[in-house]
């Protein structure tokens, strides 16, 4: 089955070799999302729930361009720098999905691209 690149211009571009997301068998595999302005390409400014919230804003968009919504995630990964924001991305998941809830993880890093403190990516089974 071919694969079909999908983008939305209401998440940020690209900035390297990859896709917003993929539509290949059934699923769409959306990239990480870091907590990036669309408009500007620039970190949000905020605190840490500001920033969870752009995240998932940014999946959200990329969702709709696939023609569904984040309620259609299977399975989010979240990447944090600190994993005491951790209350924080429930919190915020909560504004964005439904139950039943997708499969999470939720891993510590080191750091991420851009500087950010967090980024999330997801497949979705619409």
């Amino acid at each position: 089955m071919p694969r079909q690149a999908i983008n939305s211009p209401q998440a940020p571009a690209a900035i390297g070799t990859y896709s917003q997301a993929i539509r290949a068998g059934g699923a769409v595999y959306l990239s990480g999302q870091l907590p990036l302005d669309p408009a500007t390409g620039q970190l949000v400014q905020g605190d840490m729930r500001a920033h969870v919230r752009q995240v998932f804003a940014n999946l959200a968009a990329v969702a709709a361009a696939a023609g569904t919504t984040l309620d259609s995630a299977a399975k989010v990964t979240v990447f944090l720098t600190d994993l005491g924001h951790f209350s924080i991305v429930n919190e915020v998941m909560a504004e964005f999905f439904t139950q039943p809830y997708p499969a999470r993880a939720a891993i510590g890093v080191a750091s991420l691209p851009r500087g950010a403190a967090v980024e999330a990516d997801a497949i979705l089974v619409p």
